[in-house]
């Protein structure tokens, strides 16, 4: 996930602009926030570990003055959830400093700091590092010659924007797995957002999603933009329809909110019940639900209130906090539940953490059935590109039929989506998603072991 946010527009303070636009993509990253900012001649920043409403204040953003500026919210993957590791990373060279932020995740990140210089001292312990020390130890005379030279041997999942002191500098991986996105703010200015919803928080007009394998230059001569040589089989990561993205953001001309509102309609026609009411675990679902409601023709109720001060349980590092979390993010609505025969919609089973203990509460408050309807199919395989989708060991539909899991989280019935269905609801084709962790086929090959692997991926052809 994490989520990156980058304004340009000369003549004005931008750092709050970058603010805004992160507050929008908070869900994309909850561990650290930054940001850096450039004035025409040097860049500053701050980042500190936390919530962007914790880290930054009035104070700290008027100290941060300039033109261009970007900002990241991290969720990690590779490398531990530690100041060192927030980003953005500052990189000085000998053609001129950048900031850099990264949403992904490199499969080939020992072999890459394996080939930069003995020398060269890491100050974190994360693949977005070495991929920011490989441009700027790179070969050529402009940054963008030496991203192109970074971009023909990185492996993996990367979104990536950068800033120096006069312009933003964003890129994408071949095979476009994570989301980026850019529009106009304004007379003159740009905007770059992992989401459209960033955009739209700040006034900024959607133009676009930047291109897998493009390369976009933003300053004073405007926009410009450059692919590299290297083509890849597209492979936008199918949880950003899922789950990841705000249900208000458009990802490649389709809404979210429709995509996951087909899917519960879907769902629906898959899965029948008889059954009273429907309702939906806040919030990604909620489309879902309403949309399995339309279909089937039953009522559509609010089932459970979420404490939206309670981090993403999925999100969140550690099992025991997250078991905590589980017990403290949702209320029910008993006046909505008692006696009733109720379909949940959720968008997806990872560990069955979560689950069992809103089965539990929903009977807690008189519900006479539980079915459970979850929006994406089993996720069986881990995911080597960015998503903590866990191990083998972990992953409950992994290791548990369909018939165990509904045993094991005390449903009275369970139906996942199918993936042909899926596909369908985001009105695009099936080659051009990674469907890595729903089918075991992968848009590359990981250079290491999957964590906890006990067999190897399939390719993506």
């Amino acid at each position: 996930m994490c989520g990156i946010a980058a304004v340009y527009a000369p003549g004005l303070d931008v750092a709050r602009l970058v603010y805004f636009g992160l507050y929008a993509l908070q869900h994309r990253g909850q561990e650290s926030a930054g940001i850096a900012v450039g004035d025409g001649a040097t860049l500053s920043s701050h980042r500190e570990m936390g919530l962007l409403t914790g880290v930054f204040t009035e104070e700290i953003l008027g100290r941060l003055n300039g033109y261009v500026a970007m900002g990241h919210t991290r969720y990690s993957t590779t490398g531990s959830s530690i100041i060192v590791n927030a980003q953005p990373f500052m990189e000085d060279t000998d053609i001129g400093p950048f900031a850099f932020g990264h949403n992904g995740n490199l499969t080939n990140a020992d072999a890459m700091l394996a080939a930069l210089s003995p020398s060269v001292e890491l100050d974190a312990t994360s693949d977005s590092e070495i991929l920011a020390k490989t441009i700027a130890l790179g070969s050529g005379a402009t940054l963008v010659e030496r991203i192109k030279s970074a971009m023909a041997v990185a492996e993996g999942a990367y979104s990536v924007v950068m800033v120096t002191p006069d312009s933003i500098i964003a890129f994408r991986d071949p095979w476009g797995v994570r989301p980026l996105c850019i529009g106009t703010y304004g007379d003159g200015g740009y905007m770059i957002a992992s989401e459209s919803c960033a955009l739209a928080t700040v006034g900024a007009q959607y133009l676009r999603e930047i291109e897998a394998g493009e390369i976009v230059v933003v300053d004073r001569n405007g926009m410009r933009s450059e692919h590299i040589e290297k083509v890849e089989p597209p492979a936008l990561c199918m949880f950003e329809y899922i789950y990841f993205a705000r249900p208000d953001s458009v990802l490649t001309g389709r809404s979210i909110y429709m995509a996951r509102y087909e899917m519960g309609r879907a769902l629906a026609r898959e899965h029948p019940v008889d059954a009273d009411v429907v309702m939906a675990v806040p919030d990604s679902a909620i489309p879902g639900g309403i949309g399995y409601a339309a279909e089937s023709g039953l009522p559509y109720v609010e089932g459970l209130i979420k404490n939206r001060y309670i981090g993403r349980t999925f999100i969140n590092p550690d099992q025991n906090v997250r078991n905590q979390g589980v017990q403290l993010k949702f209320n029910p609505i008993v006046e909505n539940l008692r006696g009733q025969r109720v379909v949940v919609v959720d968008d997806s089973i990872v560990r069955g953490t979560t689950t069992p203990r809103i089965v539990s509460l929903l009977r807690e408050a008189g519900a006479r059935e539980v079915h459970l309807r979850i929006t994406s199919p089993p996720i069986v395989h881990p995911c080597y590109l960015g998503v903590d989708m866990a191990t083998y060991k972990e992953l409950i539909a992994a290791n548990l039929t369909v018939d165990q899991i509904r045993a094991r989280v005390g449903a009275d019935s369970l139906g996942y989506l199918s993936v042909d269905r899926l596909v369908e609801s985001t009105g695009r084709e099936r080659s051009d998603f990674c469907l890595g962790c729903l089918t075991g086929v992968y848009p590359s090959s990981p250079v290491v072991a999957l964590p906890g692997a006990d067999r190897q991926p399939a390719l993506k052809l």
